[in-house]
């Protein structure tokens, strides 16, 4: 892995190649092993079959790779304590305070897994305003995923609530319905949908409350219903899952006094 701390580029091995050299990824991975090869005859060979049908790299990464190591968090960080996050529910999805050099360095760094429980990213939140506010590594898919996902679907069968991002699935969690997703985004993959479908038979939508959210919202009973049961919340304008006090969520989730706070299609 590499970081530009001048820029804020970073990614693996092929994407430090290619940008060092002003070649695309497909160039890098080919000029890469023509170093460990036994010869240009070899290489060229390469490049020939390469050319003959193969893919370029950055198209045929359909997964995204397991983690070789973990970041050492700081769970106790004020920023997290203004979200309204208790300890038990920073410890139970790993998030903390990055302090140290490197591409979270100075953010609230949110580990990511894969369907199989395999952490595949960290994703930095700034705490201070920096921008960006979100800070995905280069090359990570998060279409690929739903964070959260590995641990609802080792809990078993049963609903599944959908929220758009990181602190509103942890806000959920912690205000008692712990099978929660985040999409990471308002937008559903295809990828993201069969997970959906192939886990759930029922899926409950509790995305943002403005057009971005009830857009999407509309988008993704669209695309479920044919697969599975899909309940929508529409919550006002303004209003996000992450900012609402738990006992407001548990309302909402329970259906009392829905009338007040969502309206249902």
């Amino acid at each position: 892995m590499f970081h530009c701390f001048a820029c804020g580029a970073g990614g693996n091995v092929l994407d430090f190649v290619a940008a060092m050299e002003g070649c695309s990824i497909r160039e890098a991975a080919l000029r890469l092993q023509g170093c460990h090869s036994d010869g240009s005859a070899h290489a060229a060979a390469a490049v020939t079959s390469g050319s003959a049908g193969k893919q370029p790299v950055t198209k045929e990464r359909g997964t995204n790779a397991p983690l070789g190591f973990s970041l050492g968090l700081d769970p106790v960080h004020p920023y997290l304590t203004r979200r309204g996050m208790d300890a038990a529910t920073i410890g139970h999805f790993g998030v903390g305070y990055y302090g140290r050099a490197g591409l979270m360095s100075g953010r609230i760094a949110i580990p990511i897994h894969d369907g199989d429980g395999r952490l595949v990213a960290y994703c930095g939140r700034a705490v201070d305003g920096a921008d960006p506010r979100y800070r995905f590594p280069a090359g990570f898919q998060k279409s690929q995923v739903l964070f959260n996902y590995h641990r609802v679907r080792a809990a078993g069968e049963g609903p599944v609530i959908v929220v758009e991002g990181f602190f509103d699935c942890m806000r959920v969690h912690q205000a008692g319905f712990p099978r929660v997703v985040a999409l990471m985004g308002a937008r559903l993959s295809r990828t993201q949908r069969d997970l959906l479908a192939d886990g759930f038979s029922r899926v409950v939508l509790l995305l943002d409350g403005d057009a971005t959210g009830h857009a999407a919202t509309a988008h993704i009973v669209s695309d479920l219903t044919p697969t599975c049961s899909v309940t929508p919340l529409w919550l006002p304008p303004g209003v996000q899952p992450d900012q609402m006090p738990a006992g407001q969520l548990r309302q909402v989730l329970a259906g009392t006094e829905r009338r007040h706070y969502i309206q249902t299609n």
